[in-house]
């Protein structure tokens, strides 16, 4: 009845009754089972999946164990907020009715303590009726804003526990949800005065796009106020405007934040990081003295004193706490009922200036792309320009990575739902199974879902190759092979550095080197299309184009293995 499509899962004997009614109840139909190998894999397709379908689906997880398995992805779903159903098996709780041995160390008291720093919320019930209500108020909880996990564990006694009589019809899905988060008028009332008397006000931002009402409603906003548009220049968790739009200065950052004497922040996880310089300190502001601050989010309602995903505290002057998809439709409007006619010369004359610097810059990007057209191993960038040459004419979705972020500089993104933005917790393993979930989310329509691939990520889940084969989802992975954990290898460097070491043992314990992995026949060993290792950037296109074939006319995995330069 919540209309969950699917379930990922790696076996478990705790949850054995709950798979049986899945298969033979239900059919394995709504839900269908999607089999994992490793329980990450299963929670990072339902994070995936949730981004790219906008609805949750869930995961079974097998006590203890698979619990902890599955925590490191369940904790990027929690920072990214993004909903997903964790279900999990335990017990029998009744310690009469256990078998020797392993029920004892597989099953805990309160098995949700595991979790519960990074769930929205965690519940094991002790009834048939009892569990039946905690689903409903798991799924309304997982999905009021701020989205995220929720944990709910069956004890496998109740699992399998005939029914005396029917369960209660649940109720209608229109009752599941709460009331969204709105704003006040007389404060987006305030915020439209501040806004539209500014000489120099600018958007940053973070989630605005992850829900298409306030994607559009920005673009909007922008254009009528002629507002540079700034995205979070780390870990980017959505597409916010078009890529290519000429108020996308988000290339320009430190220099458009220095102009600002206005910043207008919607649903931004970092406030602080976005308007200081980047570093450990990060105490240097990159605005001027007298800068006002508006920020309209949900980020207030996230908490967790565990890990402080708040981050650093940042002063906002007028802090308003409203679901954006709400909150900037009515600010738009606003701003339009009283935008001073004194204002638009000085608009136009600031359109003019933004659209000539994004020019600028789009430019020197496809240039410094296409000067590495000879460069072995293949630039970052020239790789990146060869995979939107390969796929631009096709119906596209970008589920994962970016090539150092040359995907976003290079490609035209023009709907908040060609890009799912990072894992939000940059735990590793999350891109091949968050790819393989927007995969599953599309896979009859004919959508070529792409993943640029880094090699380290990769080998945390490699397993992920057997159910895309075994469920037939068809993906694009083109894997950025530059055969290192180059985040820490460059630590290590700037460490060296600071210590006056030699710089080149900066690749002990972070190269992928010795020996370098054959990806590709690794792919066409769970009977997948594989291709490579490629070292020629001449040989890219044409690689990338057999597999594209692969992929629209075998509708499965295919994978093209890219040796690609650290930097």
């Amino acid at each position: 009845s919540l209309d969950i499509p699917y379930v990922a899962f790696n076996p478990g004997a705790t949850f054995r009754g709950i798979h049986d009614s899945i298969v033979n109840y239900a059919g394995n139909n709504r839900p269908e089972l999607i089999e994992c190998c490793h329980e990450e894999i299963s929670a990072a397709i339902a994070h995936g999946y949730a981004k790219a379908a906008g609805k949750p689906m869930a995961i079974l997880v097998h006590n203890v164990v698979g619990l902890m398995h599955a925590s490191m992805a369940i904790f990027n779903a929690w920072i990214d907020r993004v909903p997903m159903l964790v279900l999990g098996g335990t017990g029998p709780m009744d310690i009469t009715k256990r078998r020797p041995g392993i029920d004892f160390i597989h099953s805990a008291l309160v098995q949700g303590n595991l979790v519960r720093e990074y769930v929205k919320w965690d519940d094991q019930p002790h009834t048939l009726a009892g569990a039946a209500e905690s689903l409903l108020r798991a799924y309304r909880v997982a999905m009021s804003e701020p989205h995220g996990p929720v944990y709910v564990c069956y004890d496998s006694s109740i699992q399998e526990q005939e029914l005396e009589g029917p369960l209660p019809s649940p109720p209608d899905q229109a009752y599941l949800l709460s009331t969204p988060v709105t704003a006040g008028r007389d404060h987006l009332r305030l915020a439209a005065e501040w806004i539209t008397r500014a000489s120099s006000p600018v958007v940053v931002t973070d989630l605005a796009g992850r829900s298409p009402k306030s994607f559009h409603a920005l673009v909007e906003l922008a254009e009528f106020l002629a507002l540079p548009v700034i995205e979070a220049r780390k870990r980017l968790k959505s597409l916010n405007l078009p890529s290519a739009h000429p108020l996308n200065l988000t290339g320009a950052y430190e220099e458009v934040l220095a102009e600002a004497d206005l910043v207008l922040a919607l649903e931004v996880d970092d406030l602080f990081g976005m308007l200081h310089q980047d570093g450990a300190g990060r105490e240097e502001s990159l605005l001027r003295s007298g800068t006002k601050v508006i920020h309209i989010g949900t980020k207030e309602l996230q908490r967790s004193s565990w890990v402080q995903a708040y981050q650093r505290y940042q002063p906002v002057d007028l802090p308003i706490t409203a679901e954006l998809r709400l909150a900037l439709p009515a600010l738009l409007q606003e701003c339009r009922n009283i935008l001073p006619e004194s204002q638009r010369e000085m608009q136009e004359t600031r359109r003019k200036t933004l659209t000539e610097k994004t020019a600028v810059l789009r430019a020197g990007w496809r240039k410094t792309a296409l000067s590495a057209s000879t460069q072995q191993p293949v630039a970052p960038s020239f790789l990146a320009l060869q995979v939107w040459e390969t796929i631009k004419q096709e119906d596209w979705l970008l589920a994962n990575g970016s090539l150092k972020g040359w995907a976003n500089r290079l490609w035209d993104f023009t709907d908040p739902g060609q890009w799912l933005g990072s894992s939000g917790g940059a735990g590793l393993g999350y891109g091949l199974g968050a790819s393989l979930g927007a995969a599953l989310a599309f896979r009859h329509s004919g959508k070529v879902i792409v993943d640029l691939q880094p090699d380290g990520d990769f080998l945390f889940t490699p397993s992920a190759l057997w159910t895309a084969a075994h469920h037939q989802l068809p993906l694009l992975v083109v894997m950025d092979n530059n055969q290192t954990y180059f985040n820490s290898e460059n630590h290590q460097q700037q460490v060296a550095r600071g210590r006056e070491r030699p710089p080149g043992n900066a690749g002990i314990g972070t190269r992928l080197d010795s020996p370098p992995v054959d990806y590709a026949a690794l792919a066409r060993s769970f009977g997948l299309y594989g291709e490579g290792p490629i070292t020629d950037p001449a040989e890219v296109r044409s690689a990338l184009e057999r597999a594209l074939h692969v992929i629209k006319q075998e509708r499965r995995l295919a994978l093209v293995d890219v040796v690609t330069s650290p930097g």
